[in-house]
C-alpha cells in the first residue's frame, strides 16, 4: 500500500478532516520534493510507509493528551512533526531544522493542509528558548549528543501517561549507542505495531526526564 489506506489500517478512528489532511500529503510532498529535495526519490513513492506511518510509530507508543507541547528537532521536511500534528490536533507542535529550505517545505505543506497547531522555525535545536513536554525526532544524530542539545528544554509540568522526555525514532542495532548514552531509556519495537518489513528494525527510544 502506497496511499493513505496504510494509515487507516492502523489508525481506525480518524476524522474526515484528518483523512483529508493525510490524503493531501502525497501530492504536496511530490511537488515540493521536485523543487527542494527533502526526501529521496525512492522514498516519495513509499511516502506513507517510510515517512508518514514511521512518524506515527510515536502515536502507538504515546497518546499525547490535549494541551501537550511537543518540539520536533531536525524535522527535515516535517517528519515526524506533521503526521503527529494531524493525529493530535489538540496538541501544539514546534518544528525546527537548521536548514532553511526544509523549513520552507514544512511551512508550505502545513499551510496547504490547514494545520493550525504547528509552527516551524529555521533554528538549531540548542538555540530554541522555550520548554516542551516532549521532544520528538527521527534519527538526527546519536542519542548522547542529541540529549545534550535538548536536556534543558523539557518542562517539569507532568500530565501525560508517560513522564515528559524524548521520543526518538531510530533503526538498526542500538546497543553501542545506548551504552554510550548511559542514561535511562525504554525501547519500543515498531514491529510490535506495524507488520510491514520496513519496521522490523525500527524502534522508538523513550528517554524519561
Amino acid at each position: 500500500m502506497s496511499d493513505v489506506s496504510l494509515i487507516t489500517k492502523y489508525f481506525t478512528n480518524l476524522t474526515e478532516k484528518q483523512l483529508h489532511q493525510f490524503g493531501q500529503l502525497q501530492e504536496l510532498y511530490s511537488f515540493w520534493n521536485s523543487q527542494i529535495n527533502v526526501v529521496s526519490r525512492q522514498d516519495i513513492e513509499n511516502l506513507y510507509e517510510k515517512h508518514v506511518l514511521h512518524s506515527l510509530g510515536i502515536a502507538k507508543v504515546m497518546q499525547f493528551k490535549p494541551g501537550t507541547e511537543i518540539l520536533d528537532v531536525g524535522t527535515g521536511g516535517g517528519f515526524p512533526g506533521i503526521p503527529l500534528a494531524i493525529m493530535f490536533p489538540d496538541c501544539q507542535f514546534h518544528l525546527v531544522d537548521s536548514i532553511g529550505k526544509k523549513i520552507k517545505v514544512v511551512t508550505e505543506v502545513s499551510q496547504a493542509i490547514g494545520l493550525t497547531n504547528l509552527t516551524a522555525q529555521h533554528e538549531r535545536a540548542e538555540n530554541v528558548v522555550n520548554d516542551y513536554d516532549f521532544i520528538v525526532s527521527r534519527a538526527v544524530t546519536r542519542l548522547k549528543p542529541f540529549y545534550g542539545w535538548i536536556k534543558d528544554k523539557v518542562t517539569k509540568n507532568q500530565f501525560n501517561d508517560l513522564k515528559n522526555g524524548i521520543l526518538y525514532l531510530k533503526g538498526g542495532d542500538l546497543t553501542e549507542e545506548l551504552d554510550e548514552f548511559g542514561g535511562k531509556y525504554k525501547l519500543y519495537d515498531l514491529a510490535d505495531y506495524f507488520t510491514e518489513e520496513f519496521f522490523e528494525t525500527k524502534k522508538v527510544v523513550y528517554v524519561p526526564f
